[in-house]
């Protein structure tokens, strides 16, 4: 991939030190090639942002390019549905590979020549024992692991039972390619792992060619090889897998060897990002699908409002580490309200309504009054709000009997309607169970604009919509899914009840009816929100991204 900027890179981490070590040695022939691995068993969440950043981002700064490679050795739990998913995730976030995607399957007769020449060098052999005996024998951190009784096989042998492995001759789980290292090795890693397994399952893209498949530990460095990758760069957990990427390339005549580098994986707060996990939540109807706003997937943070825009904003925010942290999901949430307050239109919405009737204000009468699209921006430019004598307002902006410091409508007093006039509170209709249902008010008429002419204050402005040009609107108020800090154990017990609420009849100000699916919207003193991909024109449905400020950490300190 290319860049398209001649902008320095402006963000330091080790990773930028290293490549910018080996560019001005002349490594690699002065190229920076990197690649973005997924397996395709899932969605892209969060986690897999930051490494796409990273990868596409470091491509891009060093006039290099980034491939998109699918790591399909697991043909049990890929499904093309995730391979679609994952292409549209990455461009969504701005990156483009050009034309290299690849996959691994593409060097599936080439891994298993490469196999062949470990087996004839008495590197690799085939081993007979069982998946459980094979953990036994591997010893543990503070014992050495006790040679498989196959291990001696001949490399004749070996070439020969691995031939027939290929041919189908033998049933799932009965051998193993191992890789013959040494088994009393410290890193339990080089404790001869294995290489292929056999397994009868048809691949996505090959179909019933294979019964067996590579490792991902063998198949990931080859692949890079291959590839001509300067710098794998890969998240922690594989550090301890390092000498063994570099041990299959040494062993092996591929025509590089790249750098293996690992930094550390995002671990965000009230989240999950174990693939195994959101599976399981999408399979036992917790949440609505893969793409449900509250998933930390990128589909789910895209149907809830999230720009790309944000997301980058945040992976630069966290950096590049070496050790694993805990980051805030406050930290997300500020990327998020920092991008939609600069880009996000205001509009008028009341989410729990009561009506209004102003009586002094002409019964058939409409005017229109002018409102800032933004209040910062104007090149935003400003519409016109149809203003009349029945109107909605939040219902939390009444109260009967207010405390002292309540500055919002209440029996006689006087409030200032946004962008329209002063109104004062004169009587309250309630229905038979003693609930307020409407507000009868006043207004001054010289007030309109919300000043008055006589200098006089008021403490409370709030926001309305014409009851007569209003449209009726639902709306999803998507909350955190989980409710403890670091959900562990069995998530079920961590889940947030209140994730999501669902408010009917929502009253929303007329140009909401032509939004589409591309807008943001920050509804004035509610949040930000965006259109759901199942709203129509019979029935608008509108996702809160996120609220205007941090509720959790008011809670934090309340607690």
């Amino acid at each position: 991939m290319s860049s398209n900027t001649d902008t320095p890179p402006t963000t330091a981490n080790f990773v930028r030190a290293i490549i910018e070590q080996d560019l001005a040695e002349g490594k690699n022939d002065g190229k920076v090639i990197t690649r973005f691995p997924p397996e395709p068993n899932g969605y892209l969440h969060i986690g897999h942002a930051k490494s796409a950043c990273l990868n596409f981002g470091l491509a891009q700064d060093y006039n290099g390019r980034c491939h998109l490679r699918f790591d399909d050795t697991n043909p049990e739990k890929e499904e093309v549905e995730y391979i679609e998913s994952i292409q549209e995730d990455i461009r969504w976030l701005g990156f483009d590979w050009g034309e290299h995607l690849y996959f691994a399957s593409d060097y599936f007769e080439q891994l298993y020549d490469y196999a062949e020449h470990l087996i004839q060098d008495g590197l690799a052999y085939v081993d007979s024992l069982s998946a459980e005996e094979i953990r036994e024998y591997r010893g543990t951190l503070t014992e050495p692991g006790i040679p498989s009784p196959y291990r001696d096989r001949t490399p004749e042998e070996n070439l020969d039972l691995f031939r027939r492995m290929r041919a189908g001759e033998f049933a799932d789980g009965s051998h193993v390619l191992r890789a013959k290292i040494d088994m009393s090795h410290p890193n339990i890693n080089m404790r001869d792992p294995v290489l292929y397994r056999i397994r009868r399952v048809t691949h996505h893209r090959t179909g019933d060619t294979w019964c067996i498949y590579p490792m991902y530990d063998f198949t990931h460095g080859l692949s890079d090889a291959m590839e001509g990758i300067t710098h794998s760069i890969c998240t922690l957990e594989f550090e301890a897998h390092r000498p063994l990427y570099d041990w299959i390339l040494e062993k092996l005549p591929v025509p590089c060897h790249p750098q293996q580098i690992e930094f550390a994986r995002l671990n965000l707060s009230y989240t999950v990002m174990s693939k195994r996990k959101l599976r399981m939540l999408v399979e036992e109807g917790v949440v609505a699908g893969w793409d449900d706003p509250r998933m930390p997937t990128l589909a789910g943070m895209r149907r809830r409002g999230v720009t790309p825009a944000a997301i980058r904003d945040f992976c630069d925010r966290v950096g590049v580490a070496k050790s694993n942290s805990l980051v805030d999901l406050a930290m997300l949430e500020h990327s998020i309200r920092d991008d939609l307050n600069q880009n996000a239109p205001r509009r008028l919405a009341v989410l729990d309504p009561l009506k209004i009737v102003i009586t002094n204000y002409p019964v058939e009468e409409v005017e229109y009054v002018e409102a800032a699209n933004h209040p910062q921006d104007p090149s935003f430019g400003t519409r016109q709000l149809p203003f009349s004598r029945e109107l909605y307002i939040e219902r939390r902006d009444f109260m009967e009997d207010p405390p002292r410091k309540f500055h919002r409508l209440a029996p006689g007093r006087e409030v200032r309607l946004r962008f329209g006039y002063f109104i004062t509170c004169q009587d309250v209709v309630k229905d038979e169970a003693g609930r307020v249902v409407e507000l009868h008010c006043t207004y001054d008429p010289e007030t309109r604009g919300g000043s008055a002419p006589d200098g006089r204050k008021v403490k409370g402005t709030i926001h309305w919509v014409s009851a007569a040009h209003a449209v009726e609107a639902e709306v999803r108020v998507y909350d955190r899914l989980f409710q403890d800090e670091l959900p562990s154990g069995e998530i079920w017990d961590s889940l947030n009840p209140e994730s999501l609420q669902t408010l009917y009849n929502c009253k929303m100000e007329p140009s909401l009816a032509e939004a589409s699916l591309d807008e943001h919207f920050q509804f004035e003193r509610n949040g930000y929100f965006c259109l759901d991909p199942d709203s129509n024109s019979q029935h608008l449905i509108l996702n809160r991204t996120v609220s205007l400020r941090d509720s959790w950490a008011k809670q934090a300190k309340k607690g």
